[in-house]
């Protein structure tokens, strides 16, 4: 396949809302935090530090581990970043 012979499985454009925010507990911590209609009530949560990037939703913070390995924290920096986002998730 070419350049010219792209399949697009979609391009959309669409208005969004991203929340910068940085804090600090035992860990700092520098997300944005991008809410778009795009992923059913979820949100993009990027760790501007790392460049890792999650969706997530209120279930995504209950399954065990899926901090921890989505942005490759060990399990004291996962609970502090649980801890912030069950308040804006």
């Amino acid at each position: 396949m070419s350049g010219n012979d792209l399949f697009y499985l979609y391009d959309d454009t669409e208005e969004t809302k991203t929340r910068f925010v940085s804090f600090m507990g035992d860990t700092r911590f520098d997300l944005a935090i991008t809410t778009t209609d795009r992923f059913y009530g979820k949100k993009l949560v990027i760790n501007i530090q790392n460049g890792r990037t999650a969706i997530i939703g209120k279930d995504d913070l209950e399954e065990e581990g899926y901090l921890e390995f989505a942005f490759n924290l060990n399990e004291a920096e996962a609970e502090e970043l649980k801890t912030f986002l069950q308040r804006v998730i």
